[in-house]
């Protein structure tokens, strides 16, 4: 993963490619891994980093939707299911089983939840993560000893997943480009190119690190831009109806000590009729999330103060130590792409399918779906983009082809566990170079040596790259990430062969992204 060198191998390109994707997201990502692991010829285009809008703000969860069996959505609870456990047989080194714990204080719960969980272990069949059992008041205590005491009656208990969403999806971004695919983060589709009878055939774009623009012709467009989708059809016809309908997801990060727990818990109820998970990831507490309608979507969307009030006063309902907001360490949000009608008042209600249209013009997009269900998104959305495009027919290859850090083998351990078969190269690395063993901050973990890696090998641009997906220091913390961001732009500098000036105008880029992940 070399921008330059992806650059060149597009630059130089004379004939068409099959497919050229829009989005460097879960689906985008997921699609291009697809169509290159077939043998297609692949160009991905990504406007930001990989990764830089929903993709890497999601609750961490690999889960069937225990909600969508409440709305009777059974297929897709199953289909979730099923790619709960294949992600964590090609993913094994970011993807672990995580045990909840609803806690109950009315005497309907227990056979109501209960009933439903029953059902969802029955919906995983082998690709259980565990079965689901009632608790007595005593052990919910033990496994939540944080939970509000008074009129608890007991708890349920069941598995689901967790992960870590942008090193999952960098690690896809290796995959493709280890299937043969082309990838370029900071380049912008700008323009479509058309050919007879309008169909388009391929796209314009600048390269926002140069200003230069170029093009480049395809046998078929497959737009992949998430909550920018509507943006990028418009791009073929101005007055095309919306397909995305908005929302977004806000999400508070605490200490770890405000659950006391490895266990996750699940509030089934909240006052926007959503789930609220409290979920232990990566020594803090992660808790979320709302779903608040949009009118208008942004790279870098911010919390409303109600979103951050109502996450706080329904964690207070449950919790003995009540969460204020100077103890929140960050807040994060993200955007849900859902396809629906835009007279529609609530999204929460809104199907969690995905959806793949073809414009008039010819351009497929996709839309809908979640993290869990990317790869079947994919294989979908590619089977009817060869279709279209009258490509030589191939099965999908995904349901076997293990991601790039896994060898099949349960989650490693020690400290670049996370980065799977990579841990190795990365601890021979660090012999030779020492001194970048060193925490950047004493509040997280992370080294200067995940920063040289991350520029050197997984095409980190910017310290925001670096900070906020290919670690996490921003989301979990974003008054130390802040405080990291001076040694991570003169260890990116070295490697990238910059200057002084550039990294002084990083530092400011981060330090003032960061000041809006914190609650003043």
């Amino acid at each position: 993963m070399n921008r330059s060198e992806m650059l060149n191998r597009l630059l130089d390109r004379n004939q068409p490619w099959d497919m050229v994707v829009i989005g460097g997201g879960a689906t985008g990502v997921g699609i291009a891994v697809d169509a290159a692991s077939r043998g297609y010829e692949v160009l991905l285009l990504e406007q930001a980093d990989f990764g830089k809008g929903t993709s890497s703000r999601s609750t961490k969860l690999v889960h069937g939707g225990v909600r969508y069996l409440e709305q009777g959505n059974l297929f897709l609870v199953m289909e979730a299911l099923r790619e709960r456990g294949i992600l964590r047989q090609n993913a094994s080194h970011l993807v672990s089983a995580l045990s909840f714990v609803v806690p109950l204080y009315d005497w309907w719960e227990a056979p109501l939840y209960g009933t439903g969980l029953k059902v969802y272990d029955i919906l995983a069949w082998k690709r259980g993560f565990g079965s689901s059992q009632i608790l007595s008041r005593e052990e919910t205590l033990h496994r939540l000893p944080a939970v509000r005491k008074e009129g608890l009656r007991g708890g349920i208990v069941y598995y689901d997943g967790l992960f870590d969403d942008t090193r999952l999806l960098i690690n896809l971004v290796q995959t493709a480009v280890e299937q043969g695919a082309t990838v370029v983060n900071y380049t912008q589709v700008i323009g479509l190119l058309k050919g007879s009878g309008g169909v388009v055939r391929g796209i314009k774009a600048r390269d926002l690190e140069s200003g230069s623009e170029f093009s480049a012709r395809a046998k078929v467009v497959i737009n992949a831009a998430g909550p920018f989708s509507d943006e990028i059809r418009r791009l073929s016809d101005p007055g095309v109806a919306p397909m995305i309908k908005a929302s977004q997801g806000v999400h508070l990060v605490f200490a770890h000590s405000f659950l006391s727990s490895q266990d996750a818990m699940l509030v089934p109820h909240t006052a926007d009729r959503r789930l609220m998970f409290a979920i232990p990831w990566k020594g803090h507490i992660l808790v979320g999330t709302t779903d608040t309608p949009l009118d208008k979507v942004r790279l870098e969307p911010t919390p409303l103060a109600g979103e951050i009030d109502l996450i706080l006063e329904t964690a207070g309902r449950y919790l003995h130590t009540v969460p204020k907001r100077e103890d929140v360490l960050s807040v994060f949000v993200g955007i849900r792409p859902l396809v629906g009608t835009h007279g529609s008042k609530s999204t929460s209600l809104l199907s969690r399918d995905h959806t793949v249209l073809i414009d008039k013009s010819g351009l497929i997009s996709i839309a809908g779906g979640k993290w869990t269900t990317y790869r079947r998104m994919a294989e979908d959305c590619v089977n009817q983009a060869a279709a279209f495009a009258r490509l030589r027919e191939v099965p999908a290859k995904t349901e076997q082809l293990r991601i790039h850090g896994s060898d099949g083998s349960s989650a490693g351990s020690g400290r670049f566990a996370a980065y799977g078969t990579d841990a190795a190269a990365m601890e021979k690395l660090l012999l030779e170079n020492p001194s970048l063993g060193e925490a950047l901050h004493p509040r997280l973990s992370y080294a200067g040596l995940e920063v040289l890696w991350a520029t050197r090998v997984e095409m980190a641009r910017t310290v925001e790259d670096v900070l906020a997906r290919r670690t996490r220091a921003l989301f979990l913390n974003a008054q130390a990430a802040s405080e990291m961001a001076p040694r991570t732009a003169a260890i990116m500098a070295r490697e990238l062969g910059q200057g002084e000036a550039w990294q002084t105008g990083q530092v400011k880029a981060f330090q003032d992204l960061a000041r809006g992940y914190m609650i003043r």
